[in-house]
């Protein structure tokens, strides 16, 4: 499985790191590597993540929870593409 991820997730990364940083630098690298960590653990796990409810194709769109955070990504072929990232405790981010 190959990694990609959208436009929208790297500023979603970016939005969260640096609200972060602005608080504690050190927090902020942990979270990203965290963030990181859990994603790389798709290349050998896809379906490690549940399946999104509210979209056509649950087996497609899943949602992996790695600490207070959630990332979407979408399985295509032998692709894995990271859609979003967002804190639970934000509104719930569209994958589209």
């Amino acid at each position: 499985m190959k990694l990609l991820y959208t436009q929208e997730a790297v500023n979603d990364l970016r939005r969260l790191r640096e609200s972060i940083e602005v608080k504690n630098l050190l927090a902020a690298r942990k979270v990203s590597i965290n963030i990181r960590q859990g994603i790389n653990k798709l290349i050998t796990f896809p379906k490690i993540g549940l399946p999104v409810s509210k979209v056509p194709d649950q087996e497609a769109i899943r949602d992996l929870y790695v600490s207070k955070y959630t990332v979407r990504y979408l399985i295509q072929n032998q692709c894995i593409y990271i859609l979003r990232f967002w804190h639970n405790k934000e509104n719930e981010k569209d994958s589209s």
